[in-house]
């Protein structure tokens, strides 16, 4: 049987490559982002609680209705937005299943998407399987947005702009100023949506970022994506919702209902008596200790770190140890020094390669000080 492959450009991710590798040669594993570390025991406390109790059948298709409602006042209390927990915000199966989802309702053949790169592999294949034609633009040499080339690309073709604020992999945050562009660009093209992907939005340091959320202008034409896997490190679960207004929201119900239907009853049953309990704005504190902590432990190293205003990545470029391509560097720092990371070219269309790479940092202390050890010695 000859099949013709939908996606025939898309193999083994990076990330996969990486984490096999770090494990086939004991490598400390900075590459992957996920956490190493316990979660919050309250959160297992009532894990533990609600597993005994009646709640282990299909959910209402948007969500566990104390969850949407609790979210609704997440928003409220974090943004000072209202949303209707029935109306406008939809419990998914992590944030990736909201992006594709979104994309699936809203693009359509021949709809352009742009995508700001470097970005997370996650966003070009939906936009192909909806037969929809992606522009992939590359940020401005500090990973903010270049918006000469961004409206020099937006037509009355583009359906949607994927932004990711803060910034994966570059650990980047929005301007004032960058935000005030997106809202003129809205603004002069009346079909143009944003998918707003904040899956690190409670995860900055010395300024909180600009959510979609706060913007009055953007509230009607953005999709805004979240993830409690993030927020919560509890990757695992892969849970995160998303809020849309109404209209829009009930194209993205339609594809959801046949995707997922219904995401984990028991885990929207934790998180919804879990959320009341716990301070989100007391996680930047948090993961902040972790950057500095391994940011002064490679004070005497050979890399040098680019600025980190969020999420939990810092990026290094390595271009006075090596000529070597990120790919090649990132292969033999785990071989030859047991360290795994990611390099920076496959998050670009063009695999444009700048010596950089991308370390993750929300690990325990031990697992980072270990890693330092090794990175210093290189």
């Amino acid at each position: 049987m000859k099949l013709t492959s939908k996606l025939p450009l898309v193999g083994t991710t990076i990330f996969t490559v990486m984490s096999k590798m770090a494990l086939e040669h004991n490598a400390i594993n900075l590459s992957q982002g996920f956490p190493n570390f316990p979660v919050d025991s309250l959160l297992i406390d009532i894990l533990k609680l609600k597993v005994s109790e009646n709640i282990h059948q299909y959910n209402p298709m948007a969500g566990n209705p104390l969850l949407l409602q609790n979210i609704s006042e997440l928003i409220q209390k974090s943004y000072n937005r209202n949303v209707s927990p029935e109306k406008e915000i939809l419990v998914t199966a992590g944030a990736t299943q909201a992006i594709f989802t979104t994309i699936q309702a809203l693009v359509h053949s021949g709809d352009e998407v742009v995508i700001l790169d470097p970005s997370y592999d996650c966003y070009e294949s939906p936009i192909l399987l909806a037969d929809g034609i992606p522009k992939r633009i590359p940020l401005d040499s500090n990973f903010l947005p270049d918006w000469q080339l961004i409206n020099d690309t937006v037509n009355a073709k583009t359906r949607l702009i994927i932004t990711n604020n803060p910034h994966n992999p570059s650990g980047k945050i929005w301007t004032e100023s960058d935000v005030v562009e997106l809202e003129t660009l809205v603004q002069k093209y009346p079909n143009l949506l944003v998918l707003s992907d904040e899956v690190y939005e409670y995860i900055t340091f010395e300024n909180k970022h600009i959510s979609a959320h706060e913007r009055t202008i953007l509230h009607e034409r953005s999709i805004v994506v979240s993830s409690f896997g993030k927020t919560f490190h509890i990757t695992g679960w892969k849970i995160g919702y998303l809020v849309a207004p109404e209209e829009i929201m009930l194209e993205i119900k339609k594809v959801h209902q046949f995707l997922v239907f219904c995401v984990n009853s028991v885990a929207q049953s934790v998180l919804a008596d879990y959320l009341p309990k716990v301070d989100t704005s007391k996680l930047g504190e948090f993961y902040q200790e972790k950057r500095d902590f391994f940011r002064n432990g490679l004070v005497n190293s050979r890399f040098k770190l680019l600025d980190c205003e969020g999420t939990y990545f810092q990026l290094a470029s390595y271009a006075i140890i090596s000529n070597e391509s990120d790919i090649d560097f990132t292969k033999r720092l785990i071989t030859d020094f047991g360290v795994a990371a990611i390099p920076l070219s496959v998050f670009n269309a063009d695999n444009a390669d700048h010596r950089l790479i991308r370390f993750c940092f929300a690990k325990d202390n031990l697992t980072l000080t270990n890693a330092m050890e090794k990175l210093c010695k290189i």
